[in-house]
C-alpha cells in the first residue's frame, strides 16, 4: 500500500479554534497535568493572567484572520490553568473584545473549560450574557477522581466539582453545558466511572488517555500492551448496552471513520488540525498536548504582536498536523486502520530519537480499539444497499429526484417558462399517478441530463438543450403512460422531440401540445392540426423504443429489455452510441445478444440470473470491444458493442452490469473514504491503482473469472485472491466497503 503523498505545498489551511490562555496557574495539583508536570515548564516564565494588550491584539489579529478567509465562525476555548481564577472582570473584557471584534465579520462560539471549583452564580450570569459554553473536568466517581484530580493539600475536590455540575445542569443555566472530560486511568472501573458521568446528565463526554511518550509510556499497571483499549472497550459496552445515552466523542470518531466520515477529534483520524494557542504573553503556539514532549516542543517564535494567523499556520510543526496520511510514519501509512487512529496524538508519537516520527506510543491500543469498535457494530453499520437489491433501487430512485430537485432550485429565477410550465405539470402528474412519473425518472438517461444540467448550470455554461424543453418532454411522457388528461406543451426542436422511454416524434419546429389518448398520443401543432400516434406503431414521423427479449433464462417469467438507440442523452459511454439500428440491424443484434445469454445461464446460471435482473435497458455501441471507462447514468443501462462475438457480447453483459452495480452502490453508500491517497498494486494493471479502482476491477473479475472456469471461454482473469487480499486490508474501505469484499469472497469461493 504506497502513498500518492501531500507535500508541505499544500494550500494553507486557515484556524478555525483558538485556545486563549487566561490564567497560567490552577487552584489544583493533579499529577497527570501535562502543564505543571510534564517535560515544557514555559508557564513559569509568562505573566499569570493574560494582560489587556494581548487580549486586545489577538481580538484585532482574530478578526483580520476571519475576514481573510471568509470564515462562516471561529471557536474561542478560554483556558488555563484555570481560566475562572482569571475573575468576572477579566473575563468580561476578553468577552466584550471578542465579540466586538468580531461583529459583522463572522460568528463567534466561545467556551471555558474548567475545573469547576470557582464555578458559580456570577460566572454563569457571564456567560450567559455572552453565549460562553461551559465544560468541566471530572474523572468518574470520588475514587476515580482522587486518584489525580487533588488539591496541594492532598484534599479531594470531587464534592466541590459535582456541586459546581449540578449548578450548571440546573434548568436556567442547562444551555450552557457542553460537557465532561475524563482523564482515562485503566485502574479505575471503566463502568463505575461511566455510570458516575452519565449521573451527572452531560450533553456529551470526553474521554482523553493520558499524554504519555515513548520515553515517558503511561502505566500498565498489568503490562499488557493493550490495556487502554480493552478498559475503553469494556467502556464502549456499557455505554452501547444503555442505548448510547449521551455522546461520546472518541467512540462517535471512530464509528464516524469506520463509515467514512471525518474524524470529531483532533486525537484520531487524518483530519487536518485547525487549533493555534494563545499564551497569556501573546505567544503563540501549537496544541498544549505537545508540551508533554519536550521544553519549547509547542514554540512558534510568533506571537500576536508581531504575527498574523496566516503567518503561523505556515510554521513546520503546524503544517505537520496538517498533512493526514502524509503526515504519519511509515508504519502508520500501511497500516489498515490508520484511517480511523491517523497516528493517534501528535505528540503521543514522540521519541527523542527520531522525533514524532513514529506510532503513537498508544499504538497496540488503538489498532485494537478501533478493531473492537469495528467488529461490534460492523453488521449493523453495513449500508443496506450493499446485501438488498431492493433498498439499492430505492437509494437510486431517491437519487435522481433528489437530482431533479436540486436542478429546480439552482436554476432559481433562471428558470424560463419552459420550466417553470413542466415543473408544474411533474407535480401534477407525481399528485395523480406517481408510477408514471417514476417510470420516466427511473429511464437511466434521465440521470444523464441531470447531471450534464446541474455541471453546466453551477459552472455558469448554457445547459445544454434548454433545460425547461427537456423537462417538458419528461412531463409529456408521463402523461402518456399515465394516461392522464393533462395537457402537456413542448417544443420539437429541428431533431424531433424525444418522449423518454416512448420514442422519437418528428414533426415541424415548433410549439406544440401532447395529450394522452385511449390508443397512444396526439400532437396538436401551432396551426391547430392534431395527429394520432400508437406509441408502439412505428411510422414516418414516429419511432417508438423498441424492446428485446431479457435474458431471463429458460423457466423463468419473461422478461423485456428496451433497446435504447434513441435517445440524445444515452452518448454517455466510453464508446459512442451507433445510430438507430434498422429492423434487419436490430433483429441480427437480438439474435445474438440472445445467445450470449444462453452462454451465460449455460455456464454461470446464477450470475446470469443476477445480470438480468439489473437491467431495463441496451444501448447499441459502436465497435466490437466493451470499454472499462464509462460516465454515469441512471441505474438499469448498460452499453454493449454492436460488431462483438456471442463470447464477447456475453462477458460484455456480465463484467458491464457488475461495474455499472458497484457504481451504483458507490452514488448511495460510501464503501470507502480517501481514495486515491493510497495506490494498491494490481494483479491486471501495470501500474498500482486507487482502491476504487482494484475494487470495481476484482468485481469485474470474480465474475468473468467464473465464466472462463465454467467453460465460457478461456483467458481466465487470474490474480483474484491477491487483489482481495490487498483489499482487505486497505485503510480507505469502510465497513461497508469490507461487506462488498466479503461477498466477493464467497462468491470467489463458489461455482455461482
Amino acid at each position: 500500500m504506497e502513498p500518492t503523498g501531500a507535500g508541505a505545498t499544500a494550500p494553507l489551511i486557515p484556524f478555525r479554534e483558538f485556545v486563549v490562555k487566561v490564567h497560567s496557574r490552577c487552584d489544583l495539583a493533579c499529577d497527570h497535568c501535562y502543564i505543571y508536570e510534564h517535560a515544557d515548564q514555559s508557564w513559569r516564565q509568562r505573566p499569570t493572567v493574560i494582560p489587556g494588550a494581548v487580549v486586545e491584539r489577538f481580538a484585532e489579529r482574530l478578526a483580520e484572520h476571519a475576514r481573510t478567509h471568509a470564515l462562516p465562525s471561529v471557536t474561542v476555548i478560554l483556558l488555563g490553568g484555570e481560566p475562572l481564577l482569571a475573575g468576572p472582570a477579566r473575563l468580561r473584557r476578553l468577552c466584550e473584545a471578542l465579540t466586538r471584534a468580531l461583529d459583522g465579520v463572522a460568528g463567534l462560539d466561545l467556551r471555558v473549560h474548567t475545573n469547576g471549583l470557582r464555578l458559580n452564580e456570577s460566572f454563569l450570569a457571564l456567560f450567559a450574557e455572552y453565549g460562553v459554553g461551559v465544560g468541566v473536568s471530572l474523572d468518574g466517581d470520588r475514587a476515580a477522581n482522587d486518584r489525580h484530580r487533588r488539591y496541594a493539600n492532598g484534599r479531594s475536590s470531587h464534592s466541590s466539582v459535582l456541586d459546581a455540575v449540578r449548578l450548571l445542569g440546573e434548568d436556567r443555566h442547562r444551555r450552557l453545558y457542553q460537557g465532561l472530560l475524563c482523564t482515562i486511568d485503566v485502574r479505575n472501573d471503566p463502568t463505575t466511572v461511566l455510570d458516575a458521568l452519565l449521573a451527572l446528565a452531560p450533553p456529551r463526554i470526553d474521554f482523553l488517555l493520558p499524554h504519555a511518550t515513548w520515553e515517558t509510556p503511561a502505566p500498565r499497571p498489568d503490562g499488557r500492551p493493550d490495556a487502554y483499549a480493552r478498559w475503553l472497550l469494556r467502556l464502549f459496552d456499557h455505554w452501547d448496552g444503555q442505548g448510547r445515552p449521551v455522546p461520546v466523542r472518541l467512540f462517535d470518531s471512530l464509528l464516524s471513520t469506520l463509515r467514512g466520515g471525518p474524524s470529531l477529534t483532533e486525537s484520531l483520524g487524518l483530519t487536518p488540525t485547525d487549533l493555534v494557542v494563545v499564551e497569556t504573553d501573546g505567544t503563540l503556539e501549537q496544541a498544549d498536548s505537545l508540551k508533554t514532549a519536550h521544553e519549547g516542543a509547542a514554540a512558534t517564535g510568533f506571537d500576536v504582536f508581531r504575527h498574523s494567523f496566516d503567518e503561523v499556520a505556515l510554521h513546520p510543526g503546524i503544517r505537520a498536523r496538517q498533512l493526514g496520511l502524509a503526515g504519519v510514519s511509515a508504519e502508520c501509512r500501511a497500516c489498515p486502520v490508520v484511517r480511523s487512529c491517523g497516528g493517534g496524538l501528535y505528540a503521543h508519537r514522540y521519541r527523542p530519537a527520531n522525533g514524532f516520527d513514529n506510532p503513537s506510543v498508544y499504538c497496540a491500543d488503538l489498532k485494537a480499539l478501533v478493531e473492537g469498535v469495528e467488529q461490534r457494530t460492523a453488521r449493523a453499520a453495513v449500508a443496506p444497499e450493499v446485501t438488498d437489491p431492493a433498498a439499492l433501487a430505492a437509494a437510486q430512485q431517491e437519487l435522481t429526484r433528489a437530482l431533479l430537485v436540486r436542478l429546480h432550485t439552482e436554476l432559481g429565477g433562471r428558470g424560463d417558462a419552459d420550466w417553470q410550465r413542466a415543473w408544474e405539470l411533474v407535480t401534477a402528474v407525481e399528485a395523480e399517478t406517481p408510477d408514471a412519473l417514476a417510470a420516466v425518472l427511473n429511464h437511466p438517461y434521465t440521470r444523464t441530463w441531470l447531471l450534464a444540467a446541474l455541471g453546466a448550470v453551477r459552472q455558469g455554461r448554457p445547459p445544454g438543450a434548454e433545460p425547461g424543453r427537456r423537462l417538458s418532454a419528461l412531463a409529456a411522457a408521463a402523461v402518456v403512460r399515465g394516461r392522464l388528461e393533462l395537457r402537456a406543451p413542448v417544443f420539437l426542436g429541428g431533431g424531433g422531440l424525444y418522449l423518454p422511454t416512448l420514442g422519437l416524434l418528428r414533426a415541424d419546429p415548433g410549439r406544440a401540445e401532447v395529450r394522452a389518448t385511449v390508443e397512444g398520443f396526439s400532437v396538436q401543432g401551432e396551426g391547430g392540426g392534431v395527429r394520432n400516434f400508437g406509441p408502439g406503431t412505428e411510422t414516418a414521423d414516429w419511432q417508438p423504443v423498441r424492446f428485446l427479449a431479457g435474458g431471463a433464462g429458460a423457466g423463468a417469467p419473461p422478461a423485456l429489455l428496451a433497446l435504447e438507440d434513441l435517445d440524445p442523452d444515452r452518448g454517455c459511454f466510453a464508446l459512442p452510441p451507433t445510430p438507430r439500428l434498422d429492423p434487419v440491424g436490430a433483429e441480427r443484434w437480438e439474435r445474438r445478444l440472445a445467445e450470449a445469454w444462453d452462454l451465460l445461464h449455460g455456464t454461470v446460471p446464477s450470475l446470469a440470473r443476477e445480470t438480468a435482473a439489473g437491467l431495463t435497458t441496451l444501448t447499441p455501441l459502436m465497435g466490437a470491444v466493451a470499454p472499462e471507462e464509462e460516465v454515469r447514468r441512471g441505474p438499469g443501462a448498460l452499453g454493449v458493442p454492436l460488431e462483438a462475438d456471442v463470447r464477447e457480447t456475453s462477458l460484455a453483459l456480465l463484467t458491464g452490469q457488475r461495474r455499472a452495480r458497484l457504481r451504483e452502490l458507490t452514488e448511495v453508500a460510501d464503501l470507502y473514504a480517501s481514495d486515491g491517497e493510497w495506490l494498491h498494486p494490481s494483479p491486471w494493471r501495470k501500474e498500482p491503482v486507487s482502491v476504487s479502482r482494484l475494487l470495481e476491477d476484482a468485481h469485474a473479475a470474480v465474475a468473468a473469472e467464473a465464466f472462463c472456469q465454467a467453460g465460457g471461454g478461456s483467458g481466465g482473469q487470474g490474480g483474484i485472491g491477491r487483489a482481495l487480499d490487498r483489499l482487505e486490508g486497505a485503510a480507505e474501505l469502510t465497513v461497508s466497503g469490507k461487506a462488498v469484499v466479503a461477498i466477493l469472497r464467497r462468491e470467489a469461493g463458489s461455482e455461482m
